[in-house]
């Protein structure tokens, strides 16, 4: 079992930026995917982006281009640093820890330790 924590939510105008942070421990960190999901009022969760401890990433593509993702393995971190926010970029947002091969489809079901989450809120 892996606990995660993310941090870093809050409230932030449009065009603004946010970086979020999650830290996992109780695991091997070298050898899980790190992700992050979201999941904005009414709408289900959805996995944003994911990375693996070699750095390979991959994004959705509602979030390509303003988000990026990186891993300190030295710190059992991964970040998401948010740009060009926008209002229905408004959701909470969660960390995921996972070992699967099928990790790049961003699949809920492959990751299996999640975090509390974190509130981000964008203001138009």
């Amino acid at each position: 079992q892996v606990q995660v924590v993310e941090s870093g939510g809050g409230l932030v105008q449009e065009g603004g930026s946010l970086r979020l942070s999650c830290t996992a421990s109780g695991g091997n960190f070298d050898d899980i995917i790190m992700a992050w999901f979201r999941q904005p009022p009414g709408k289900k969760r959805e996995g944003i982006s994911a990375i693996s401890r070699s750095n390979s990433i991959v994004y959705a593509d509602s979030v390509k281009g303003r988000f990026t993702i990186s891993r300190s393995n030295a710190k059992n971190t991964v970040y998401l640093e948010m740009n060009s926010l926008k209002p229905e970029d408004t959701a909470m947002y969660y960390c995921a820890a996972g070992k699967t091969a099928s990790w790049r489809l961003l699949r809920e079901n492959d990751y299996l330790d999640w975090g509390q989450g974190t509130q981000v809120t964008v203001s138009s």
